[in-house]
Parts: C-alpha cells; structure tokens; sequence
C-alpha cells in the first residue's frame, strides 16, 4: 500500500493499530495523522528495531488491515443487495 493509500485509509486502519503496536500511545496515533512514514519512525523509536524492519512490519500490518477492511466492504455490500431483493 503506498503512501497515499495509506492515508485515505487512515481512519479505518488506526482501529486495529494499537492492537499490533501496544507501545504506541493515544498521543502517537494521534499525532499519525495517517503518514506512513511518521508511524515506521514511531514503530522504530518505540521497538529498537531497524526501519527497514519497521517498514517492512507496517507494510504487512496496513496490507492485512486493508485485506480484512476489503471483506468487510464486500460482505457488507452483498448483504445489503440480498435485502433489496
């Protein structure tokens, strides 16, 4: 997901953030505002990791988010359909 799809999506994603980076605080999240490359220094600072590490973990994190967000869509969106029938 790149950088501009990762901000379009922000408000969706945050949702799940805290349950895979539990030493992020409210403030950081908050402080995000959905820029991709300020949450890899946030996961970097707040884990000792690399940020070729971080990156590659919120890479993965934000594909997944977006993978579960995209099922909910089509689920929600087939339910509706099958009522206005």
């Amino acid at each position: 997901m790149n950088s501009d799809q990762f901000e379009g999506k922000w408000k969706q994603l945050k949702g799940t953030l805290k349950q895979r980076w539990a030493k992020l605080t409210d403030d950081d999240v908050t402080a995000l505002s959905g820029k991709k490359d300020e949450l890899v220094g946030r996961i970097q600072e707040r884990y000792g990791i690399t940020r070729e590490q971080a990156e590659r973990e919120a890479d993965e994190w934000a594909a997944a988010a977006n993978a579960d967000l995209d099922q909910a869509d089509r689920q929600t969106l087939a339910s509706h359909a099958t009522r206005r029938m």
